[in-house]
């Protein structure tokens, strides 16, 4: 089995729109509520570019993770924190792809000049708030009731990583 994490390529936006969909539908790490489309997927991956970069974990050339970098803030104070985000199909939970994506989202984000990255988790998804906390980020703020879905309201906890001194 081999295993390796690349840049996202335009033919990867089916995939990664069918391992979002499947959170937006069933959980409450994503915030969406409806379900996207392949080209709304694809336009999110263009309007990404070098600067902000989503990345795949395959498995014998199977896309069964991704992850991003996005603009913190539109402001030009800004420029220099992102937001992580990281989704892994369900079938492969558990196997240490989420820690892979998120450390190589570190250091490509050092390498592109980041001081400060940015993770805002669902308070009910311990694991994922766990293993942002096992690569430094320090929780930072926790909003409560913020958001709503499947009926009940929703924390959100805030994790910062600095990253250049």
């Amino acid at each position: 089995m081999e295993a390796l994490i690349r840049l996202a390529a335009e033919s990867d936006a089916p995939v990664i729109c069918e391992i979002y969909n499947h959170y937006v539908r069933t959980s409450t790490c994503t915030f969406h509520t409806e379900p996207e489309s392949v080209e709304d997927r694809l336009a999110w991956l263009r309007a990404h570019g070098e600067r902000y970069p989503v990345t795949v974990y395959c498995v014998d050339e199977t896309v069964v993770g991704w992850a991003s970098l996005t603009q913190w803030h539109p402001r030009p104070a800004y420029s220099e924190t992102a937001e992580v985000s990281f989704y892994i199909d369900s079938r492969w939970h558990r196997r240490g792809i989420g820690r892979a994506l998120l450390r190589d989202l570190i250091e490509r984000a050092s390498a592109l000049g980041f001081h400060v990255l940015i993770g805002g988790v669902c308070t009910e998804h311990i694991a994922s708030m766990e293993l942002q906390k096992s690569l430094g980020f320090k929780e930072v703020a926790r909003f409560t009731e913020v958001g709503r879905k499947f009926d009940r309201w929703l924390d959100v906890a805030y994790f910062q990583l600095t990253l250049q001194q």
